[in-house]
């Protein structure tokens, strides 16, 4: 007998839903009055958490998706030198001063936006470095080769053989917040064939919509791809992430942002049956080994804290053995790393160190308090605050102010251990000249980026010059067939095909 499916019209609180098959949860006043006929629910397996999906939500991300539904089955016409004509007029309409100067107008109103709203600002800012750094990683997909229709491998059989071929993965579905660059980085699935939707925050949807209608459509027309090759949905509500993601037409679901957002659309896209790669929590980690050379520990931790970005030092481990030594050279290149961010001399930093190691810190440093510059402003706070070993894994979100968790370790098997347990398993740095014990370090540690020296190199462009979409960590289990860089040129899938030559051949 087959199940009847009723559609759900109104919720009224105190309603149950299921979870997971054994367990239910309830459904609250303000979510039961909010609620109408066309929107949904989702309960999200893992957490329990109820995500209210309202119907005007749900037709923005279906309508984007359906674009580059549609023109996906066209892209299957279309040549690679016509991808590569997308890219070189995409670069082109951003190097144009008249098309930048209206990038840069939506980019100031978005700006002055977030900072009424007490929101971060430090990715969101349309600089020159960020406009070149666009421009560059466009450039670069012109002249980079595709897998599509590229014979990966080739097994010869007597009378037939089989090719293994690169071929477009489908529709990529690409979720992120404030970093208006990422809407040009992302455009990279094109170049294998795919198609892509945006879905992009409040803080930086208007200088989207710029980059969009100034630079990125009039570069598909021009070179003659179908417009919905890349869409963007015309919404900042969360609601339209959530739908984006559970739509099953998707062949990649791509989130960046903050570490609980970017899982909640994890879960919806693999309850829906889509990949994800996720890119949210990051903070990297450093162990200053009792055989570190200073120099090179001074350097690797003044230039792994440039800017707040989830490559940025967030924890340093320090060898017990030697820490009379370490602690002062780790101090003097945290202040001069919060000295290089501006003028102000009373510029400074921030520490978080686990109970109990207080004691290897100078004493005065225990009493001072500091002007710390956050998201929504000046605070005067301690300039060091004890911190529970449990909350090591906390990623700082710091503005101007470096922010950074220290804690006192026995060796390198201990900064191991504590990385494993408590970090985001991104990026693991042992500053050491024994390298036997720089070796122990990185295979005990499970980090997909691991280095001996800054922590700020973890950057597709930067390290494998290819504009990325993203950074895995292992936070969520190791990656299947792939590195933690997510960039254009690795969203693909493999078709088999079979040559026969002996046309008597059967088996």
């Amino acid at each position: 007998m087959a199940t009847k499916v009723f559609q759900l019209d109104s919720v009224s609180a105190s309603d149950r839903l299921l979870v997971g098959g054994d367990r239910f949860v309830t459904v609250g006043p303000e979510l039961a009055e909010n609620f109408k006929a066309g929107d949904a629910l989702v309960v999200i397996e893992g957490t329990g958490q109820i995500l209210h999906l309202p119907a005007a939500e749900r037709k923005a991300a279906s309508d984007a998706v359906g674009r580059a539904h549609a023109a996906f089955a066209q892209m299957g016409s279309v040549s690679d030198a016509q991808i590569s004509q997308f890219f070189d007029g995409f670069a082109r309409r951003l190097e144009d001063q008249t098309t930048w100067s209206a990038v840069l107008a939506a980019n100031e109103a978005d700006v002055a936006s977030a900072k009424t709203r007490g929101r971060s600002t430090t990715r969101l800012v349309a600089t020159e470095k960020l406009r070149k750094g666009m421009i560059e990683g466009l450039r670069g997909w012109i002249t980079a080769t595709s897998r599509r229709g590229t014979v990966l491998e080739t097994v010869q059989h007597q009378g037939w053989s089989v090719e293994l071929r690169g071929a477009a993965l489908g529709i990529v579905g690409f979720v992120f917040e404030g970093r208006p660059n990422v809407i040009a980085d992302a455009t990279g699935v094109l170049r294998g064939g795919n198609t892509v939707v945006f879905r992009i925050g409040s803080d930086a949807l208007g200088t989207a919509q710029s980059i969009m209608s100034g630079a990125l459509e009039p570069a598909l027309t021009e070179a003659g791809l179908p417009q919905g090759a890349v869409s963007l949905i015309e919404s900042a509500a969360h609601a339209s992430g959530w739908a984006l993601c559970s739509d099953n037409r998707l062949a990649l679901a791509v989130a960046r942002g903050s570490g609980p957002a970017v899982a909640t659309l994890g879960a919806l896209a693999q309850m829906n049956g889509v990949p994800a790669s996720l890119h949210g929590t990051g903070g990297a980690w450093l162990f200053a080994s009792a055989a570190a050379d200073l120099t090179k520990l001074a350097n690797a931790v003044e230039c792994s804290l440039d800017r707040k970005v989830c490559n940025t030092l967030n924890v340093c481990c320090v060898a017990a053995d030697r820490v009379s030594d370490l602690m002062p050279v780790i101090l003097d290149a945290l202040d001069k790393a919060a000295k290089k961010g501006g003028s102000a001399p009373s510029r400074t930093y921030k520490l978080h160190v686990v109970e109990g190691d207080e004691v290897h810190l100078p004493a005065d440093l225990l009493d001072r308090r500091v002007i710390v510059c956050r998201a929504d402003g000046n605070h005067e706070e301690p300039q060091v605050e004890r911190l529970p070993e449990a909350e090591l894994g906390r990623e700082w979100e710091w503005e101007e102010t470096p922010e950074v968790s220290l804690k006192v370790v026995s060796d390198a098997d201990r900064a191991a251990e504590l990385f494993n347990r408590y970090s985001p398993q991104f990026v693991a740095s042992c500053v050491s000249e024994d390298t036997e014990e720089q070796q122990r370090f990185f295979s005990r540690t499970n980090a997909p980026f691991i280095c001996n020296g800054f922590t700020r190199w973890v950057d597709g462009q930067y390290a494998l010059d290819k504009p990325e979409l993203g950074l895995s960590n292992w936070e969520g289990g190791r990656l299947f067939g792939r590195g933690g860089v997510l960039s254009g040129d690795s969203v693909f899938t493999v078709r088999t095909c079979a040559k026969q030559t002996d046309p008597a051949l059967k088996r």
